[in-house]
């Protein structure tokens, strides 16, 4: 008797969306099951790792490289693979998420990549997870264009040598895909992301000249880059793709992470293109990792951590000298600045100090930079330019004077600034704007001048959770409780009811946004990821 047929993958509580069933075909939700099968239990082995760990760092207050993988680090002959063509060079990159008209507005920006983000720059409702995938096919295949309903503007695709080369950023590992479930088990929603990407798409760019790209977020260890290695692996063999043709970017966004980069890379080796330096994400890990360990650890405003504070400038540099030494790109962080329209004074400043913090990343030796906004390309570029000159990277720049001790990735003690009263605000605002937008199936959000994404809101929350449990004394004398939080994030639904009028207030999602920043910011059990509470109240 031949044995019963896998398990179909179940779609659940969807409404069907237009055109889905070129995405969602048997075959591509086939390729989704297997990997589901083969990797989800590793996935959450990993996932319990980091509990344990976490666990281990809240007893010890410390972290440190780890000795069992030394002779990786200490071996000088390994190298990752050579960089394709298309991703030699890098110099900007333009991030954003997969709608219609970000695609082709990206594509066309004039950044020599676009990071098109199914992760912290969307928020996953089953629209944006499969109508996001749509939208790529349809780019590839130039069958992409985008009419704006408001303004009667179109849009369309330049000419194919005038495109981005596309980096697609999956789900990280901790997130789940309720919308796809195998036997009553949700599918990880990094699986779903690269299962359906890579299954349509990879010979299609290696067609074009290019291949399936992708940037890695919320990496912890290098068991987890281990585990996308063999994801690759399988995934080559699986669609007939040649095995190295994959290529990932692995952002080091998470204080764990920034001890193993050498390692993440070697498991990584025959697949990796690079690491990136995220800046928010980075703040935010370290919050949640340090966040019971005194005054030592407690980051002042999230707006006075620069790149330029010591324990920043320890990781950025580590970062350049990794990459380079194992022949890798190293990609700096973002310019999150959106010009105004209005107020040629605030995008004179603002673009100063874009242009001196890509002028930076570039006499450190990064070889490209983030930009939110097609405004800001060319004085990245510009930036990049002026180092670089006609060369696609400066991998020959092997910072062999940067030496960083396991100490001084966590010197936050370092950096001379102190938590205010105004920074208390600026997180509260940001944290409750960005949530509300986030609950409406936006994940980038323009507030105050800047993109916001997910990132930016752990980071608002996180403060106001350490700043309280910390009993941090602000500015103005006045000491950070549950209470002075509540106190400001009344202010803040009254002065938002007030801009915005009774009738947009009423159907926005505005006190559910605000409840749910002060869940996560004053439970005394910390969340790991504010979107997974927020995934729960996200429709769609």
């Amino acid at each position: 008797m031949s044995a019963p047929a896998p398990s179909p993958l179940a779609i659940v509580d969807a409404e069907p969306l237009p055109r889905q069933e070129e995405v969602l075909t048997d075959a591509a939700l086939a390729f989704v099951a297997e990997l589901h099968r083969r990797f989800t239990p590793r996935r959450d082995g990993l996932l319990a790792r980091r509990a344990e760990r976490r666990a281990e760092i809240a007893r010890t207050s410390t972290l440190d490289f780890l000795p069992e993988t030394a002779a990786i680090r200490a071996d000088d002959s390994w190298r990752v693979a050579p960089a394709p063509a298309a991703l030699n060079d890098r110099r900007v990159e333009i991030t954003g998420p997969t709608d219609r008209k970000m695609t082709i507005n990206a594509l066309n920006s004039g950044a020599r990549v676009w990071l098109a983000d199914f992760e912290d720059a969307s928020a996953p409702t089953w629209e944006n997870v499969v109508l996001g995938q749509l939208n790529l096919i349809d780019a590839y295949t130039r069958n992409i264009d985008f009419t704006d309903a408001g303004s009667g503007k179109s849009y369309a695709l330049k000419a194919d040598e005038e495109l981005a080369t596309v980096v697609m950023r999956p789900r990280g590992w901790h997130l789940d895909e309720r919308h796809l479930r195998l036997d009553g088990t949700p599918v990880p929603g990094a699986l779903v992301d690269f299962g359906l990407y890579f299954f349509h798409n990879a010979q299609r760019l290696i067609d074009l000249g290019k291949g399936p790209y992708f940037y890695l977020p919320k990496t912890e260890s290098h068991l987890e880059a281990r585990l996308w290695n063999e994801v690759f692996v399988f995934a080559q063999e699986y669609c007939g793709i040649p095995q190295g043709t994959v290529r990932a970017t692995v952002l080091i966004e998470t204080i764990t992470a920034a001890y193993e980069m050498e390692e993440i890379l070697y498991e990584l080796r025959d697949h990796a293109s690079g690491l990136n330096a995220g800046r928010w994400d980075y703040l935010f890990s370290i919050v949640k990792n340090f966040r019971d360990g005194g005054e030592k650890f407690v980051l002042p405003d999230r707006n006075a951590v620069t790149m330029t504070a010591p324990f920043m400038r320890a990781y950025t540099e580590l970062l350049v000298r990794t990459c380079h030494k194992r022949g890798a790109h190293a990609i700096g962080g973002m310019a999150a600045f959106i010009p105004s329209r209005r107020d040629a004074e605030v995008n004179k400043v603002a673009f100063e100090k874009v242009r001196a913090d890509k002028d930076r990343e570039a006499g450190d030796g990064f070889d490209g930079s983030w930009v939110a906004h097609p405004d800001l390309v060319p004085i990245a570029m510009e930036s990049f330019d002026k180092v670089l000159g006609d060369k696609p990277h400066q991998k020959d720049r092997l910072r062999e004077d940067v030496d960083v001790k396991a100490a001084d990735l966590i010197a936050i003690d370092s950096l001379d600034a102190k938590p205010t009263y105004a920074g208390l605000v600026n997180a509260v605002q940001v944290g409750i704007r960005y949530i509300e937008a986030w609950l409406r199936g936006l994940g980038a959000v323009a507030i105050f001048n800047l993109m916001e994404d997910a990132a930016t809101a752990e980071i608002s929350r996180s403060q106001i959770w350490q700043w309280i449990n910390a009993g941090v004394v602000l500015d103005n004398g006045e000491r950070v409780t549950a209470e002075l939080a509540r106190e400001v994030a009344a202010e803040e639904l009254a002065a938002i009811r007030a801009e915005t009028g009774e009738e947009a207030f009423a159907s926005g999602n505005w006190q559910q946004a605000h409840d749910l920043l002060l869940t996560v910011s004053l439970d005394d059990d910390y969340a790991d990821f504010l979107t997974l509470p927020a995934y729960e109240q996200l429709k769609g």
